[in-house]
């Protein structure tokens, strides 16, 4: 007789997803909350940049332990000056990176950024798109930050308008503040710490022509 095992119920809820950030800790800030509020989803985090930075890098790996992911970290330039990188220097940094497999959700940076504002998050969020456009990186659906400061008018918050926006519970964004603050080790006076958002924010995607043209018109908008 053949016998069907039932499948564990964690595992009709699972989902493989990549979230792909230029620095360590942006994991945490902009999707600690969504990380910590689904231990049963599989989690890959790729870090882009800081791979030489011991301390940053060796956080990175501590904060992983705590969200229950696995994770990479890169080492693109990420100096002072922000000097522009080459699109194709940060997708050919991203496809090294990412495991070269189907991922249910890929969550990446805003093309304009989370805040006014930091080159690397915005060729990151950039290079995703353009990525998944080409075929390059595949995934059923992308998720792109949607946070604001109103052009540094207040800490970034989330985008309330956005297609997804869930305000945390007290005990995911303790523990979220807690990798920020003593994970990473960042002050309570810090950017990082006062910025930690209580509601996190994404522009949903499942069709790449859709996010591409979303692209194009941010883009021409910066011009």
């Amino acid at each position: 007789m053949h016998i069907i095992h039932p499948i564990p119920m964690a595992r009709l809820f699972t989902k493989t997803v990549a979230v792909i950030v230029a620095h360590p800790d942006d994991e945490t800030l902009w999707a600690g909350g969504t990380i910590l509020s689904h231990p049963s989803w599989q989690w890959f985090i790729v870090c882009l940049c800081r791979a030489n930075d011991e301390d940053r890098s060796l956080r990175f790996y501590n904060a992983l332990e705590i969200l229950k992911s696995k994770g990479i970290i890169g080492d693109l330039d990420d100096g002072p000056e922000q000097k522009p990188l080459k699109e194709n220097e940060v997708e050919q940094a991203i496809r090294k990176l990412l495991p070269a497999k189907h991922f249910d959700l890929i969550i990446s940076h805003n093309p304009s950024g989370e805040y006014t504002r930091h080159r690397r998050h915005e060729e990151a969020g950039k290079a995703v798109i353009k990525l998944w456009n080409n075929g390059k990186i595949s995934t059923t659906e992308l998720w792109s930050f949607a946070y604001t400061d109103d052009d540094k008018k207040h800490y970034p918050m989330a985008n309330e308008n956005a297609d997804i926006c869930r305000t945390l519970t007290e005990r995911i964004w303790l523990r979220k503040y807690r990798i920020i603050t003593e994970i990473y080790g960042f002050e309570k006076n810090s950017f990082e710490a006062e910025t930690t958002p209580r509601a996190e924010s994404f522009w949903q995607f499942t069709d790449p022509a859709v996010a591409k043209k979303w692209l194009n018109k941010l883009m021409n908008l910066k011009i």
